[in-house]
């Protein structure tokens, strides 16, 4: 994928926005031209309307640029749509079906490869970055990635018949807010973050 291209894009529609709009369909706050947001425990301010990405505190590097895509995206959906508390896995989503496969070895392998030998591990990673415990499968964990995205975490431990196996589960509302695509790279996203919070 050319991502400097897909960058670009998603700067030309934020800056079709209005800061009005992007407050009132991100749930993010903004202060001044800048929003201010919470992306898997860092702290970040964009600026309006270059699209800049301020780091609270300076760290090292730079945020990638498909996280910065995402980023965008989010802020540049228009729904007033409510979480509906329903679980839906990625091949519920739109043509989901379809790259369900590549999802499951994007997101799900690595996820339960690292943390399938002690789930537990899984809930302690999640805590530094806001992730709260749900009863599903033998350990589960729901990371708020967004205001109105949260993404649910399964893991069950293997036994004498099956190995360990998980599932990444999403709001029934997920297809409004972003494409399919961006929900493969948001979930292997999110299973990087926590393999680094887990030591």
């Amino acid at each position: 994928m050319n991502y400097t291209a897909a960058f670009e894009k998603s700067v030309a529609h934020f800056q079709e926005m209005s800061l009005a709009e992007i407050e009132k369909f991100s749930g993010y706050p903004v202060q001044g031209n800048q929003i201010k947001l919470n992306f898997l425990g860092q702290h970040f301010r964009v600026e309006y309307p270059s699209a800049k990405f301020e780091p609270e505190p300076q760290v090292e590097g730079e945020l990638p640029i498909f996280a910065r895509i995402l980023i965008l995206h989010y802020l540049c959906n228009q729904t007033e749509k409510s979480l509906t508390g329903q679980y839906i896995s990625y091949k519920e989503l739109p043509g989901g079906g379809i790259y369900n496969q590549p999802f499951s070895n994007r997101a799900i392998r690595p996820m339960v490869e690292h943390f399938g030998g002690n789930p537990e591990k899984l809930l302690k990673a999640a805590q530094p970055i806001g992730g709260t415990p749900v009863k599903l499968g033998d350990v589960a964990v729901t990371l708020n990635v967004f205001p109105k995205i949260p993404v649910t975490l399964v893991l069950w431990q293997a036994d004498e018949e099956f190995p360990a196996s998980g599932n990444i589960l999403f709001d029934r509302s997920a297809s409004e807010l972003l494409p399919t695509e961006d929900y493969a790279v948001l979930a292997s996203f999110v299973v990087m973050a926590l393999k680094k919070y887990s030591g």
